[in-house]
């Protein structure tokens, strides 16, 4: 059977991580997922390039993983990077995208907010990854983006 490999280059060496299908998920990481809200009307009607819309995702990613770096859910999600799961959910517009943001702090779910600068302009939201099941009142009602 053929090895599946992931290699990252990072600055000083290469990282091979083996990814192949004979892995087995651990229970808690099959429920750990990161979901991601982005903004659909920055395509639509704003005419954003769509890779300028992936680039403000990655980032919000980037920035939700660092920032809760050290937290159990976020170290089990990067522990297994063959298995991560990533859902990539549209929102329809800024106030829609603001007031969900407002809701998972007032919560207590843990996420960041990615605003385009120097515009100062909310594109996505991206939260800690989590178990699924805590979150599911906050994203149930939106669709998988699609640009």
């Amino acid at each position: 059977m053929r090895s599946t490999c992931l290699h990252i280059l990072t600055a000083r060496k290469l990282i091979t991580y083996d990814i192949s299908c004979k892995q087995t998920r651990s229970s808690t990481m099959s429920n750990v997922v990161q979901y991601v809200l982005v903004r659909g009307d920055l395509t639509r009607t704003l005419k954003w390039p769509s890779g300028a819309v992936m680039a403000q995702a990655c980032h919000a990613c980037v920035a939700v993983v660092h920032t809760y770096y050290s937290d159990p859910d976020t170290q089990a999600y990067l522990k297994d990077l063959g298995n991560m799961h990533k859902v990539i959910l549209e929102v329809p517009d800024e106030p829609a995208l603001l007031s969900t943001a407002a809701a998972l702090g007032a919560d207590g779910v843990q996420h960041v907010v990615w605003k385009e600068q120097p515009e100062d302009v909310a594109t996505c939201v991206a939260l800690k990854p989590c178990a699924k099941g805590t979150v599911s009142k906050y994203v149930r009602k939106f669709k998988l983006y699609s640009a």
